[in-house]
């Protein structure tokens, strides 16, 4: 068997000061996923430059330091195109609230398969019945929140 094609990725776990989360809507084809804004690294960006770029087209969060590595995963997609799956790092960012408006404009997005950019709150995370990126991103995020960044990038699973 062939090794999986795996893409490196960066995520921003956005917070701001109320503690509420910055989430992006994807709409695949066959179900809908609300994960922190990121993607894949471009050739010779580092995580750190790759998940500044993201949040800014994504959301239009600019910012200098996208702070310390807090999570990472790896997860397969059963129908790989281009790639089998993702290795990502997930970086925590204290922003203040601000209204999203993402630097890329709808077509760009759409291409991308970002529908929504919203805040979410603590208890909205914990009542949601919605698919997360990680799938246990409510209780993850409340573990950040109240607990701090981990000493080292906590591998968080699918």
């Amino acid at each position: 068997m062939d090794e999986p094609r795996i893409r490196s990725a960066a995520r921003a776990i956005v917070v701001d000061p109320d503690d509420r989360i910055l989430l992006v809507r994807f709409s695949f084809p066959d179900r809908t996923v609300w994960a922190t804004p990121g993607g894949g690294l471009e050739v010779g960006e580092t995580p750190e430059q790759a998940v500044v770029r993201e949040m800014a087209e994504e959301t239009g969060l600019v910012v200098d330091d996208c702070g310390p590595p807090v999570w990472t995963r790896t997860h397969l997609w059963p129908d790989g195109v281009r790639w089998d799956g993702q290795t990502e790092v997930y970086f925590l960012v204290r922003a203040p609230a601000f209204e999203p408006a993402p630097q890329l404009d709808r077509e760009q997005l759409a291409r991308e398969l970002v529908v929504e950019v919203r805040w979410w709150t603590q208890a909205e995370l914990a009542a949601s019945d919605a698919l997360f990126a990680p799938r246990r991103l409510p209780e993850l995020v409340a573990s950040l929140v109240r607990d701090g960044p981990p000493s080292r990038p906590l591998d968080v699973g699918v």
